[in-house]
């Protein structure tokens, strides 16, 4: 498919979650309190810069954004069997 023919296709479903993350945003803004503060809205913030870019890879950067770094000893932290 070409780019027209995708965006034909993806179109409403992309309208449905932006308008579904502008709402999100609105209810925070309007609750009681401030999240201002805040580190996820720092991360909410900074990955609808990456959404409205132009670059590349956009969605692995968006994951890397909310992972955590990988650390070698994960299943030692959560207590897990080695052999697993």
């Amino acid at each position: 498919m070409n780019a027209k023919e995708i965006l034909d296709q993806e179109f409403l479903t992309i309208r449905s979650r932006l308008l579904d993350i502008a709402a999100s945003l609105d209810r925070i803004q309007r609750a009681e309190g401030d999240a201002t503060a805040d580190s996820r809205m720092a991360n909410v913030s900074e990955a609808i810069e990456i959404v409205g870019s132009q670059q590349l890879h956009r969605a692995e950067r968006v994951q890397l954004l909310f992972s955590r770094e990988y650390d070698q000893a994960w299943k030692t932290q959560y207590e897990l069997d080695s052999r697993a």
